[in-house]
């Protein structure tokens, strides 16, 4: 039998969330709401959609594989040189391709627990080591541990902002704060995947970094507020240099021209966007006004997400509330077994699983 690199041994593979027809039928379910990826509600852009239908007819073409035309569209809007952007398949992709460019057996990276699981797995893959640093008594980056953390084999600090899968923030003082004190030797990876989300206050506005750092790279996507999960598009901002190097790594059609052109489309229409995180902040304030009558504690959120406590196990509310035809994300992979997280949803999803989840830890209780 061919062997493995014994790396690979130590691997778990990512459990991706049920989805909607596999419930379905195995439980002979008419309707499943889907809360547990962090999705948009909403969908996404009308004109996003329109784009693919157009592009549907010419699949047979190669896709642009420096991604020209988006990579235009994104430096007009945010600013920057089309040089300071790399395109991924989902900013998945994009962390691989991170961890291919500047991670060395031996090395170590530094990171929140619990926070993103694909930092330890990408780290795990190259044979490095992951620091993990337990979250503040509120949930929160310990940020003064990762900067005790630090040693001669560190090479890359994960910062998810906000953090998945609690939701809590990283303020802008204190990501600066933290920066200046980093050393200028070691890479600062800013995800921001729930940027449209948060942004806003005193939520960081990392780009105008860039011109002071040359150790950041910053990670946006489309898979969330634009609603274009499914098309896997997400991308990279740092300095010409970083990106130069990433490049050499990146492989040459790593983005479909679908992704594209709905990413082009969906970043012309701001209407949607607001629409959605309007939906998300009305959706967030039911949730928090529910939990509270219910006497359940839980974190508040910067994302399209929160978690709950519900003092019972994750994975038993997780299962009752499949039969009921809501799909969750249980805690227990976190660390947090007490613990459920949920996607903001619709009105309407969301008034399903609040009935849902009374009915659930009533049975239980």
């Amino acid at each position: 039998m061919v062997k493995q690199r014994d790396t690979i041994n130590n691997l778990s593979p990512y459990i991706p969330g049920k989805p909607i027809e596999e419930v379905k039928r195995e439980l002979g379910l008419d309707r499943v709401i889907k809360l547990a990826s962090n999705e948009n509600p909403l969908g996404n852009s009308p004109a996003a959609t329109k784009a693919v239908q157009e592009w549907s007819e010419n699949m047979a073409i190669y896709p642009d594989g420096n991604s020209t035309r988006l990579k235009m569209a994104l430096s007009e809007k945010l600013n920057i040189d089309p040089d300071q952007l790399l395109l991924g398949a989902g900013t998945d992709q994009i962390l691989e391709i991170i961890a291919q460019t500047y991670i060395n057996p031996g090395d170590n990276t530094i990171m929140g627990c619990p926070s993103f699981p694909r930092y330890e797995s990408v780290v795990k893959v190259m044979d490095g080591q992951s620091i993990e640093v337990p979250l503040t008594g509120d949930y929160r980056m310990d940020l003064n541990g990762f900067l005790e953390k630090i040693n001669e084999r560190t090479r890359i600090i994960w910062l998810c902002n906000p953090n998945n899968p609690t939701g809590t923030m990283i303020t802008s003082e204190e990501q600066l704060d933290f920066i200046r004190k980093v050393p200028k030797d070691i890479l600062i990876v800013l995800d921001e995947a729930y940027y449209e989300y948060a942004k806003g206050g005193d939520y960081p506005e990392s780009l105008e970094l860039l011109n002071e750092f040359d150790n950041l790279i910053i990670l946006r996507t489309f898979s969330k507020a634009y609603g274009l999960a499914g098309l896997r598009i997400g991308y990279a901002i740092s300095n010409k240099e970083i990106i130069g190097y990433m490049n050499r790594v990146r492989g040459p059609f790593n983005t479909n021209t679908g992704a594209q052109l709905a990413a082009i489309a969906a970043l012309q229409d701001q209407d949607f966007i607001e629409k959605s995180i309007q939906s998300n902040n009305q959706g967030k304030e039911y949730l928090y006004s529910v939990f509270e009558e219910m006497g359940l504690e839980y974190i508040p959120t910067y994302a399209n997400f929160i978690m709950v406590n519900i003092n019972l196990s994750s994975v038993e509310v997780f299962k009752a509330l499949l039969k009921k035809g809501v799909i969750i994300r249980s805690g227990d992979i976190y660390g947090m077994d007490d613990w459920i997280r949920v996607t903001i949803g619709t009105k309407e999803e969301n008034e399903i699983f609040v009935k849902a989840l009374k009915e659930v830890i009533n049975d239980f209780s």
